[in-house]
């Protein structure tokens, strides 16, 4: 759990609002990014044992203003892209890069010199 705080903390800026260990034991974090009111739940529960994350089934997408920028800032923190830059018709520019905890996390970037069609 110290693991992936530390990341979503540390690698995308999130600020963690509330942590608690609800009654059956899961520990909780409540995280926030600074731009939005919606909260992101982190949950631990030793007793169900390791969780198993299919690939491509779920990430999670945060928008960067600088994708430039963002990438420079995970090569100095020594994250890797497991994918991308990758640049769409549509407008956007993304990457992906992997959480600890086995989640795949995507910064997208809405580029402002193209027509989103």
């Amino acid at each position: 759990m110290e693991q992936t705080i530390n990341f979503y903390t540390d690698v995308l800026g999130l600020e963690v609002l509330q942590r608690q260990t609800s009654p059956r034991g899961s520990h909780l974090a409540f995280l926030k990014t600074s731009n939005s009111e919606e909260l992101i739940e982190l949950c631990s529960f030793p007793a169900s044992g390791e969780v198993q994350v299919q690939k491509d089934l779920v990430h999670l997408a945060f928008q960067v203003d600088d994708m430039d920028q963002a990438i420079e800032e995970l090569n100095a923190k020594g994250v890797p892209i497991t994918d991308g830059p990758t640049t769409t018709s549509s407008g956007y520019r993304f990457i992906f890069i992997d959480a600890p905890d086995g989640y795949e996390i995507e910064l997208i970037q809405r580029l402002p010199e193209m027509a989103i069609v």
